[in-house]
C-alpha cells in the first residue's frame, strides 16, 4: 500500500503496487516536487485562526516554496496560521498580504511560532516534530561588522550626499571629520561653539554693522551703548567735554563749564556709585556763578541746588543713596 510520510506528501509506491499506473503516479510526484519550489497563495476565509494542510499527492498552494497569505476580510488582531501536517519539515518564504494591518503568527504545533508583520516577508522552517512542532526564523542574521561607505541624499551638517541612506533610527557617524572646505561647503553662520565667528562675514566680524545693543563686559565689551555709560561701567575717568550753555550731564561725564549763568543738570535716575565731574574751565566762577541742578536727588543730604562759585574748582560728585544723594 502506498504511503505519504515524506515532507512533500508524495505517494511512495510499495514494491509490486501501481501495475499499469506507476507512470501516472510518478509523473504526479514529479509535478508536486516542482510545486515545492513554486509560488502559491492561500486565503484566510475569516477573521480567525486558520490551518492550511498540505494534502496527500494532490496539488495545493500550501506546498509552494513562496506562500502568500491573504484574507477574505480585514483582520482585527493578530491571527495564527497553522501549517499542516505537523510532521512536515520544510522551508517556506511566507508573505503577510492580509488586510487590516495586522500581523500573523505562523505555527505548526504547540512549539514556538514566528510572527510576520503586515506586508512583510519572512523565511521560516517547520521542524515537523509532531504535536510539539515549532517554526524557526530562517532569515539571515546580521552579525555586525564595519560599513566602509554609505551613499545617500540630503545633508549631514552641511556635507552633501548623493544616493540613498535609509535608517529607521538615529544614524550615528563616528570618527573624525576632516577635509571639509568650510569656505565652499558650509553656508550661513558657523557658531562660535563650532569654531566659527558667529558671523557670516568672510574675514572678520564688523562690530559696527553686525553687533547691536549692549556688549557685556564678559564678552569684551563696555556694557554701555554710549561713551559716558561705558566709562561709568568701566569706572574710567571720562574725557572732559566743554559746555557753554545749559546741559544735562550723563553718568560718568566730565563737564568743563566755559560760561557763567548756566545750569548743569545732574542725571535724573542715578545708581549708587554713579559719578559726575564738574569743573570751572575759565576761572570766572567767583564772578559769574553757574548752577549744578540736583534733578530730584539731594546734594550732600540737602534738597537744594549747588551754586558753583570757585574759580578753576573741580569737583567729583558721587551718588550714595536717596538720603545723602550726591556726595560732594
Amino acid at each position: 500500500m502506498a504511503t505519504y510520510v515524506n515532507n512533500l506528501r508524495l505517494k511512495e509506491i510499495t514494491t509490486g503496487d501501481e501495475d499499469g499506473t506507476w507512470g501516472t503516479s510518478t509523473n504526479t510526484n514529479l509535478e508536486l516536487i516542482t510545486d515545492g519550489f513554486s509560488y502559491g497563495t492561500k486565503q484566510m476565509s475569516s477573521d480567525a485562526n486558520q490551518t492550511f494542510t498540505m494534502p496527500d499527492a494532490t496539488a495545493d498552494a500550501t506546498r509552494g516554496f513562496y506562500l502568500k497569505i491573504t484574507s477574505a476580510g480585514s483582520l482585527t488582531s493578530t491571527r495564527e496560521v497553522t501549517l499542516g501536517p505537523n510532521t512536515v519539515s520544510k522551508v517556506w518564504m511566507i508573505e503577510n498580504a492580509t488586510t487590516g494591518g495586522q500581523s500573523i503568527t505562523i505555527k505548526q504545533g504547540s512549539g514556538a511560532g514566528i510572527t510576520i508583520p503586515t506586508t512583510q516577508k519572512v523565511m521560516v522552517i517547520t521542524d515537523g516534530a509532531g504535536s510539539g512542532a515549532a517554526v524557526i526564523n530562517a532569515n539571515p542574521t546580521e552579525t555586525g561588522g564595519t560599513v566602509t561607505s554609505v551613499g545617500g541624499t540630503g545633508t549631514v551638517n552641511g556635507i552633501s550626499l548623493s544616493g540613498t541612506v535609509t535608517t529607521s533610527g538615529n544614524l550615528t557617524l563616528g570618527g573624525t571629520l576632516s577635509g571639509v572646505n568650510l569656505t565652499s561647503q558650509v553656508t550661513g553662520v558657523l557658531p562660535t561653539a563650532n569654531g566659527g565667528t558667529g558671523s557670516n562675514q568672510a574675514t572678520f566680524v564688523n562690530l559696527a554693522s553686525n553687533v547691536t545693543g549692549t556688549l557685556p563686559l564678559a564678552n569684551g565689551g563696555t556694557n554701555g551703548t554710549t561713551a559716558a555709560t561705558a566709562r561709568a561701567s568701566l569706572s574710567a575717568n571720562a574725557l572732559p567735554i566743554l559746555k557753554g550753555g545749559n546741559y544735562t550731564a550723563a553718568v560718568g561725564e566730565f563737564v568743563t563749564v566755559t560760561a557763567g549763568s548756566i545750569t548743569i543738570t545732574l542725571p535724573a535716575s542715578p545708581s549708587a556709585g554713579s559719578t559726575v565731574t564738574i569743573k570751572d574751565g575759565t576761572g570766572a566762577a567767583a564772578t559769574t556763578t553757574f548752577t549744578v541742578a540736583r534733578n530730584g536727588s539731594n546734594i550732600a543730604s540737602s534738597a537744594t541746588d549747588l551754586i558753583f562759585d570757585k574759580n578753576f574748582a573741580e569737583i567729583t560728585m558721587s551718588y550714595i543713596n536717596s538720603t545723602i544723594g550726591w556726595s560732594v
